[in-house]
């Protein structure tokens, strides 16, 4: 089995905050929220009694504290009521908005596990030659994620697998794999 991946913070904007939902759609008459989870700690919602929004749509959007009044889950997505957010128009404005935490209130991952957005952005070397640039990481198929990679403009998947992994180096932004011979070859 390869190394474990969480994507509770996957829709990384800066240094600062993290992404751990998006609000979808209104639930309910009284402000209700209901938001897609990207996290994969949901039982933090919790404990989560203040959030920010930010409206990705306008480059110039400023975050906005929330207050956490209540939360459940309904149907694969977080309910969120905010504190004066009190009417279904309210919550209208609120569509699109992401949900973000500040980083380092992220979860604590055990040894060998990574955030899926801290991995994004790391260039992947291959016995010492770089060969791209992670920019996701696709955990629906096989046993192993699999690293997506872009070199120039072909984009290719590289199993993370445990056996393959040299080393993770987030400090200097590299992955460091020994990959099979051929292995790149069946990308392009």
């Amino acid at each position: 089995m390869g190394p474990a991946f969480f994507y509770g913070d996957g829709m990384k904007k800066d240094e600062e905050y993290v992404t751990i939902a998006r609000v979808a759609k209104t639930q309910g008459r009284r402000g209700e929220v209901g938001c897609v989870v990207y996290t994969d700690f949901p039982d933090k919602f919790a404990e989560r009694k203040r959030v920010f929004l930010w409206d990705s749509k306008v480059a110039s959007s400023e975050r906005r504290t929330m207050k956490v009044e209540e939360h459940w889950f309904h149907k694969g997505m977080v309910v969120l009521k905010f504190e004066g957010v009190e009417s279904i128009t309210e919550a209208e404005a609120l569509i699109g908005n992401e949900v973000q935490i500040p980083e380092p209130e992220r979860g604590e991952l055990e040894a060998g596990a990574y955030y899926i957005s801290d991995l994004a952005g790391c260039r992947l070397l291959d016995r010492g030659v770089e060969i791209g640039e992670i920019t996701d990481v696709n955990t629906a198929n096989g046993a192993a994620p699999l690293l997506v990679v872009r070199r120039g403009e072909v984009e290719f998947e590289v199993p993370f697998a445990e056996s393959y992994l040299e080393s993770v180096d987030l400090a200097v932004r590299q992955v460091r794999m020994n990959l099979p011979e051929g292995l790149l070859g069946i990308n392009e």
